[in-house]
């Protein structure tokens, strides 16, 4: 072998030796996020996205572009997981959603978010003519449960969690509720498919509901299904609504006779104080009943939120729960409390959506979002706007401002004290 071929095959080993080592170092730095490393951890704050902007869903779901800026505001927000809440075939948004977030990896290899997809899941006859059946389930059901494993299939590095049903057990939901035995149906079939290899093993599977639905409620949920649905789950994710008892359950919400000398201000921090109060209770009363079971697993919180608008039960002449200082405040305190507590809190929602209540436009449904139709950071955001973490960022084309121009004064006008007196 002469010196100059020696020397040609000394170069060509080390290239080859170089090219293994950089792509065994490439295979060790690509991170693989689950379930169980994200929800909880503080560094990925949780929230449920709708990005609807029109009054009706079917002929109006917004484009890939459009979801791609609400993408970015939330990530500029620490938003690293989204829920979703079906893959209905009329309604392609949870599919649009994982797709724009493929796209924007693409782009931005820094740019990261995951998904909670949700499965709509229905009783025979829900949303028809015909008498509901809670004791049976829609045929449509089979459908939307194989849709949702063909897109966790399809995005696997960014679907984390399959939610079946929302606020689908709860017997107040009286259009479409079924029985814990379905949900357990279809959370033991994607539990199998996991083991068969036919799903992500790393998928964490869940129903996300009313807190009493998972126990920590009325007894009349307190069922053998329920306790095999728990112990069949990865994980509770139970929903709490202080807001709402502020109308239906409103012993705690009414200021106390030992606050009545307070200032109203001073009223109202109070009641967000027992309003915080009261949705722990409930997240504890969940954990309580599922380990009076034998089980300890997760509990996160798949919904909690605040409107900001109400012409019904929770306005001025309701409970007076409604306004941008309150959300604010419920807002902030919840993130607070789960951040410390290694808890996940799916806040609902990110963006005001109107078709909720399409027919009234001051529905209380339709002001959650934490962002206005308008692209103005609601108060709860204010200092978000003002450290320039949406600069350069839009919704519809348009810059991120501040509701009421950023005049806290102006605000402080729209709100309620809560009523002393108040009375269904």
């Amino acid at each position: 072998m002469n010196s100059i071929f020696k020397i040609s095959f000394v170069i060509i080993v080390f290239i080859f030796c170089v090219s293994c080592t950089s792509k065994v170092k490439l295979k060790e730095v690509k991170k693989v996020v689950t379930a169980a490393e994200i929800l909880g951890n503080p560094d990925y704050l949780a929230i449920s996205y709708g990005g609807y902007r029109e009054k009706y869903r079917e002929d109006n779901q917004p484009t890939i572009s459009q979801l791609k800026e609400d993408l970015k505001l939330m990530h500029a927000m620490g938003i690293r997981i989204l829920r979703t809440y079906n893959v209905q075939p009329k309604l392609p948004h949870a599919a649009n959603v994982l797709e724009a977030i493929h796209q924007l990896k693409k782009e931005d290899a820094n740019f990261e978010m995951y998904v909670m997809l949700g499965a709509w899941i229905d009783c025979l006859n829900a949303w028809t003519d015909k008498e509901p059946n809670h004791n049976l389930e829609s045929p449509e059901n089979e459908g939307e449960i194989a849709r949702a494993v063909a897109l966790a299939n399809k995005y696997p590095e960014i679907v984390k969690v399959i939610s079946v049903g929302n606020e689908a057990m709860v017997k107040w939901a009286a259009s479409y509720f079924v029985q814990p035995n379905v949900i357990l149906k279809w959370v033991n079939h994607l539990q199998d498919l996991k083991k068969n290899s036919k799903l992500a093993k790393d998928v964490w599977i869940t129903s996300s509901d009313d807190f009493s639905c998972w126990g920590g409620g009325d007894s009349i949920y307190h069922t053998e299904d329920l306790e095999k649905l728990i112990k069949a789950v990865d994980y509770i994710s139970a929903h709490t609504y202080p807001y709402h008892n502020s109308h239906h359950n409103s012993e705690f919400w009414k200021v106390p006779d030992n606050e009545l000398h307070l200032s109203d201000i001073e009223k109202i921090d109070a009641a967000m104080l027992r309003s915080k109060k009261f949705a722990i209770k409930q997240y504890n009363a969940v954990k309580s009943y599922m380990k009076s079971l034998g089980v300890n697993k997760p509990v996160h919180i798949g919904e909690t939120g605040w409107a900001t608008i109400s012409n019904g039960y929770y306005g001025a002449q309701g409970s007076r729960a409604t306004d941008e200082y309150k959300q604010g405040l419920y807002y902030n305190s919840l993130r607070e409390w789960t951040n410390k507590e290694g808890i996940s809190c799916f806040y609902f929602e990110a963006f005001d959506e109107q078709w909720k209540d399409a027919e009234n436009a001051n529905g209380s449904e339709n002001h959650f979002g934490l962002i206005t139709l308008k692209g103005e950071a609601k108060y709860a955001l204010w200092n978000l706007v003002d450290k320039g973490v949406f600069k350069g960022l839009t919704r519809n084309g348009q810059p991120i401002t501040k509701t009421y121009n950023g005049n806290k004064e102006a605000l402080m006008k729209d709100v309620f004290v809560p009523n002393t007196d108040y009375k269904k």
